[in-house]
């Protein structure tokens, strides 16, 4: 049986594909019943969109792969904390349980900045698992931001 680490190692896939484009390195899966039924990564520079963050992609490719708009039982895999946005299209689309790798200090909205969540004036609430495979995650991004700044890579 599959472990949520397996699915975080799936999402750090999507989210190398995302440093190969020079995007900001983040990934995301949908997980229903052991299967993954939804891919994505960071896609705001290349596709000159605002919303096209990793989570709203698998989100997307989820909702395509199973021909409904609501995800009920699913579970969503993500290499970064998910901010404001991602935690709403999250929510509308009825995930059961988000897992996600790094902490986010500056967006982060399932604990580290703002736990929408947890707001119990908001309709869905799915459970939160953070600091899935959080050392390579991080690592990831922090490696993706020093050659950006043209320090060395760590990964």
């Amino acid at each position: 049986m599959l472990q949520d680490t397996d699915f975080m190692q799936a999402a750090l896939e999507q989210a190398r594909a995302a440093g190969s484009l020079d995007e900001v390195p983040v990934g995301a899966v949908v997980v229903l019943n052991g299967v993954v039924v939804g891919r994505g990564y960071n896609r705001p520079i290349g596709s000159h969109d605002p919303t096209a963050h990793a989570e709203v992609q698998a989100l997307r490719d989820a909702a395509r792969t199973l021909g409904n708009y609501r995800l009920p039982g699913c579970d969503l895999f993500v290499t970064l904390e998910p901010c404001v946005m991602c935690c709403g299209a999250i929510m509308h689309a009825r995930i059961r349980r988000v897992v996600f790798g790094a902490r986010d200090p500056k967006t982060g909205a399932a604990g580290s900045v703002i736990d929408l969540f947890a707001e119990a004036r908001l309709n869905h609430h799915a459970s939160v698992v953070g600091g899935v495979l959080a050392d390579d995650c991080g690592r990831l991004l922090s490696s993706f931001f020093a050659s950006r700044r043209g320090g060395t890579q760590l990964a």
